[in-house]
């Protein structure tokens, strides 16, 4: 989406009245438009131009951009160094902060030395253990959880000071937001957690995987009840499952994935099972967008990026909304805004 005061790639929107930070993100969500994020696996690479590669499918196509962190404990590029670079060419990037492998020291530093860099949007996450990636010998740090990680982010852009109760000069103006799993079971356990999240500081929720829609207007309801739907926004993840057996896979070996069998019929059924597998995102986004209190979508497409302009254009949530993308001059999209 532009602004009338969209100023020139890389430089921040202002602050309006009411916003935590000059971020476009936090801005669309604030109009009531349905907002579309995505997700950037980061490279295992040093050159910026891998990461402005991957940044040029979501052009024109999502309101924000997350950089995993370490994502299944797996080590690539830092979360904080692809947010700087995508924002340092007028994208708004998600940094997710991992709790795993750094200590509050560490992780407060990052959070101000980000929003330096002109990162307005971040992720507070408990993170996968090491066991689960690619270094098992690493040692777990853990310090920190994501409510105590809000806390003390929120502390530092609100109260200007370190957790150590020390000062500091200037506040990162961050739009901050966290996780949440309506799948996992009992579901008013995971309502109330939301909440303390909220409590905690989270503007913005963006959930795991959903596939069954029934649950989540249950968990949907549970929230409503608890009065927390004017008070933060939630975006449900959905993502393409490949096929039958790929979606069997994430089921049985992925913490925190639910999906039904039905779906894993549905698929199995289909002649081109990775079609299939697009057409339900598209059936699940559009079924999304009509639930009370959803404001908006994260796609997350591993392996699959290439399909979420597909599956964004097809599902029509946008209602023809652009959301903003760089110009050729960043070294970005050759396509135009319209």
């Amino acid at each position: 989406m532009m602004f009338t005061d969209e100023p020139v790639a890389g430089a921040p929107l202002p602050i309006l009245p009411g916003h935590s930070s000059p971020g476009r993100l936090e801005r669309v969500l604030r109009t009531g438009a349905f907002a579309v994020t995505s997700e950037l696996a980061p490279p295992d690479s040093a050159d910026p131009e891998d990461v402005y590669k991957r940044a040029r499918i979501f052009d024109g196509i999502a309101d924000a951009i997350n950089a995993t962190d370490g994502s299944g404990a797996n080590c690539h590029m830092s979360s904080v160094a692809v947010c700087a670079l995508l924002a340092r060419v007028g994208y708004a990037p998600v940094m997710q902060i991992s709790c795993r492998d750094k200590n509050r020291i560490a992780i407060q530093g990052d959070i101000l030395g980000a929003a330096a860099m002109g990162v307005t949007n971040m992720l507070c996450l408990t993170g996968d253990g090491v066991q689960a990636g690619d270094h098992p010998q690493a040692k777990p740090v853990f310090d920190l959880d994501a409510m105590s990680l809000l806390e003390i982010a929120v502390g530092l852009r609100d109260k200007l000071t370190f957790q150590s109760g020390r000062k500091i000069t200037t506040a990162p103006k961050v739009f901050f937001g966290a996780a949440e799993n309506p799948n996992a079971l009992p579901l008013e356990h995971r309502a109330l957690r939301l909440a303390k999240k909220v409590e905690a500081g989270a503007q913005f929720i963006q959930t795991q995987y959903c596939y069954d829609i029934p649950l989540l207007k249950r968990f949907m309801g549970l929230v409503d009840d608890l009065g927390l739907l004017g008070k933060v926004h939630i975006l449900i993840g959905v993502g393409p499952v490949r096929s039958a057996k790929a979606g069997d896979w994430m089921r049985t070996n992925v913490p925190g994935i639910h999906i039904p069998d039905s779906v894993i019929a549905r698929l199995a059924g289909a002649k081109d099972q990775a079609l299939e597998g697009r057409n339900l995102c598209v059936d699940l986004i559009q079924e999304i967008k009509t639930i009370k209190g959803v404001s908006g979508v994260h796609v997350m497409a591993f392996k699959q990026e290439e399909s979420v302009a597909e599956i964004i254009d097809r599902s029509g949530v946008l209602g023809g909304r652009i959301p903003w993308y760089p110009t050729r001059d960043t070294h970005t999209s050759d396509r135009n805004p319209s």
